[in-house]
């Protein structure tokens, strides 16, 4: 069969391709990872690039992802394109996986190669009883001689006896087969590296000379999109380093559904096997580099991720995953040596994997209740990771439970118009005034499109605007003039093509809506679901935390607006972060917080909402803006009524009217009265004018303030906050001067 040469732009990078293969094929031959969510289906349309020469073949099923210019200029899908010819192809921005903000422990990650995190802004919780995976112990035997004649390994054993208290020693193969000659060539001060299984210490390397200090391990988090690592100082504990990078499966699927079809319909268990094993060995690779350490300094590896990336990871088969009644090959792993991966470090480190519990709740869930410390406490929390897969956990120190709701990629900028993960030049934030969008990208550059916490300031801030109704669909009355009829729906122009990155209108459809709609639903309705399943509601909660990589960047307001997050007091919800990362962490530095992610996962309850008639219920109720039932969301109702005081909710009357000394509001639809929130009952008019002024002219300052495109979050909310403070003192004073 002929081959042919494939040059991609702008890498420059040059590989030869069988004739019929696709440029996708060629794009991972060349080591170019290429957006493909759908797994090479033809159904995302991600994977556009151009051709600049060459003859090729196209099939008609992408002509639905391409407008007729992109055609006219040699725009294609990868995946669906099969090469016969030399080619030149371009892959443009959008296509490219680059610079995504990976959330670590409570800060952000710029990157587009895997980069170096300040350690400073890693959260480097206590570890109690301190033990980490890995020691290693100096020793200067003595030479045996005719009144001491111990064999070698006997020797060694004596010499640890004498310097910890150890039960049982043992020594893997390797170690002894090199032991001889290593004793007696290094003049018998040796240094020796063991781990502790199972009641037994297993020397696992011995080395000559006194190396003790420099000890290191690493804290894996295996995403479905990230994958990020830190390098610990296993001897002080130390975060040295923080590297992440996009998870290169990507490339053959978007969630883990795809990537297990491939799997098993394509004979894909390999590629999808090295791609992960080659993420984790860049991401190493720099650490070592960036710390100037030795990669054999890396003794042990603790890793925490979701069934079916443990599963790609190992090479095992993921097909009963997906299949009823969703099996796993296990939940629980046995120590692994990092040669048997091929994981780039000393041969026989150690690598640990936090047990799963479910088909779709693993590791990464046991260790964020770890991290958040939801199993020693008291209080009942809840656990959110606000993934692709929406995984929570709820209870206390008593109990656990837990449950796992496909929420889709649309957090992630996936399956969107001008959707984008967390990268350079995403929009993550947008607030609307009038007829004007204020926003701000990552990086600070021309937007080039909107990530998952600009998707849920958007939705709300057009739901706030009266710009879309509670079920998505754009108001018909709108006169708003960034709202047009294009290709058979409505769309919501959020930046214009001459101020965008991309030379494009950013736009959000209808369908974007309803995408993440159904997204928040899923999440929402899971969480409902099960923390009813144990006879509770969302007030009985004490605390719930947020985690993930999408959570950092989350506007708890906005997200309750929306219904992504029950309506309970902020205070009650706090954001953790790589909950994943932090666990891992744990288990690596203490065997006491190794054993504890066991106990937490046998101790765990799993409820499989597939099967549960009322998670559809509760699903199609949440289907709404924020709600079915606005009773469960008493502050969206409020601030929905102070933004449109001519009309409640649904667009139906609203009066006031005077309930014993307190005022309340009613709805021609809902005639359940909702106490409207007073500041002081006694306060005078002039008072809250001259605080109204006060409060505007501090707005005023930290608007001027605020940088043109590379706002903070936290920058943006402290504006919010200082707007609801006016709104509600207005409020206010028109009831003072109406009595």
């Amino acid at each position: 069969m002929r081959e042919y040469k494939i040059l991609f732009k702008p890498e420059g990078k040059e590989v030869h391709i069988k004739e019929g293969e696709t440029i996708l094929e060629a794009a991972h031959q060349a080591g170019i990872y290429i957006n493909s969510e759908c797994g090479g289906e033809g159904v995302c349309g991600r994977c556009k690039v151009q051709i600049l020469e060459g003859t090729y073949e196209k099939k008609y099923s992408f002509v639905t992802f391409l407008t007729t210019d992109e055609i006219q200029q040699g725009y294609a899908l990868a995946c669906q394109t099969e090469i016969h010819s030399d080619l030149v192809v371009s892959i443009p921005p959008q296509a490219a996986l680059e610079g995504e903000q990976i959330l670590k422990t409570g800060t952000t990650l710029s990157y587009s190669f895997p980069e170096k995190v300040e350690k400073e802004f890693t959260d480097q919780r206590d570890v109690s009883y301190y033990h980490p995976l890995t020691r290693k112990t100096f020793l200067n035997l003595p030479p045996p001689n005719l009144n001491d004649t111990l064999p070698d390994q006997e020797r060694l054993f004596r010499e640890i006896k004498k310097k910890e208290e150890v039960a049982n020693l043992g020594i893997s193969l390797p170690c002894l087969r090199n032991l001889p000659t290593l004793l007696r060539q290094s003049n018998w001060e040796i240094t020796v590296t063991s781990w502790e299984h199972n009641g037994t210490t297993e020397i696992i390397h011995v080395e000559p000379g006194n190396t003790s200090i420099n000890n290191f391990g690493i804290a894996l988090d295996v995403g479905t999109t990230t994958v990020v690592a830190e390098l610990i100082n296993l001897g002080t504990g130390e975060v040295m380093g923080v590297n992440a990078t996009y998870n290169k499966q990507i490339s053959y699927g978007e969630d883990v559904i795809t990537r297990i079809i491939f799997a098993c319909t394509k004979d894909g268990l390999s590629p999808l096997n090295n791609a992960i094993i080659e993420n984790v060995n860049q991401l190493i690779k720099q650490l070592v580099s960036e710390n100037g350490i030795n990669k054999e300094q890396i003794t042990g590896i603790v890793a925490a991720g979701n069934p079916t990336m443990i599963h790609l990871l190992l090479g095992l088969n993921p097909c009963s995953i997906r299949l009823e009644p969703y099996i796993p090959a296990s939940n629980t792993y046995t120590p692994i040596r990092a040669l048997d991966l091929g994981i780039d470090i000393l041969p026989q480190a150690v690598v640990i994997f936090t047990p799963g519990v479910s088909s779709y709740v693993g590791g990464d869930i046991t260790a964020g209740i770890l991290s958040s410390g939801i199993h020693n406490s008291s209080q009942i929390s809840a656990l959110l990771d606000l993934g692709t897969n929406g995984e929570i956990a709820l209870g206390n120190h008593e109990w656990l439970v837990c449950c796992s709701a496909s929420a889709g990629p649309a957090f992630e900028g996936g399956g969107l118009r001008c959707g984008m993960r967390a990268t350079t030049g995403a929009i993550q934030k947008v607030k609307i005034e009038d007829t004007e969008v204020k926003l701000s990208t990552i990086g600070g550059i021309k937007a080039r499109g909107i990530c998952g916490s600009g998707l849920i300031d958007l939705i709300a801030e057009l739901f706030l605007n009266n710009i879309i109704d509670p079920t998505g669909k754009f108001q018909k009355d709108s006169e708003n003039p960034r709202i047009r009829h294009r290709e058979e729906e409505l769309e919501f122009i959020l930046v214009f093509a001459n101020e965008s990155g991309t030379g494009k209108d950013i736009v959000f459809t209808e369908t974007d809506i309803g995408n993440v709609i159904r997204s928040k639903a899923a999440i929402l309705s899971a969480a409902k679901v099960l923390i009813e399943s144990v006879g509770m509601t969302f007030q009985n909660l004490d605390r719930i935390f947020v985690a993930g990589g999408f959570g950092n960047y989350l506007n708890i307001k906005r997200a309750i607006t929306i219904g992504l997050l029950p309506d309970i007091p902020i205070e009650k919800i706090q954001f953790i972060g790589n909950s994943s990362l932090s666990g891992a962490r744990m288990a690596l530095l203490s065997t006491h917080a190794l054993e504890e992610a066991n106990l937490i996962a046998k101790k765990m309850t799993y409820f499989e909402l597939s099967v549960n008639p009322q998670f559809m219920d509760e699903f199609v109720a949440a289907m709404f803006l924020p709600h079915t039932n606005l009773d469960l969301y008493p502050s969206v109702s409020r601030k929905a009524e102070e933004k449109s005081p001519q009309k409640g909710k649904k667009g139906e009357l609203t009066a006031t009217k005077e309930q014993g000394d307190e005022k309340v509001s009613l709805s021609a639809k809902d005639t359940s009265p909702q106490p409207i929130m007073k500041e002081s009952e006694g306060k005078h008019s002039s008072d809250l004018e001259k605080e109204i002024e006060k409060l505007k002219a501090e707005l005023d300052d930290r608007k001027a303030a605020l940088p043109m495109h590379d706002a903070t979050p936290q920058q943006w909310i402290a504006i919010e906050d200082l707007e609801d403070e006016i709104a509600q003192k207005k409020k206010i004073l028109r009831e003072l001067e109406l009595e």
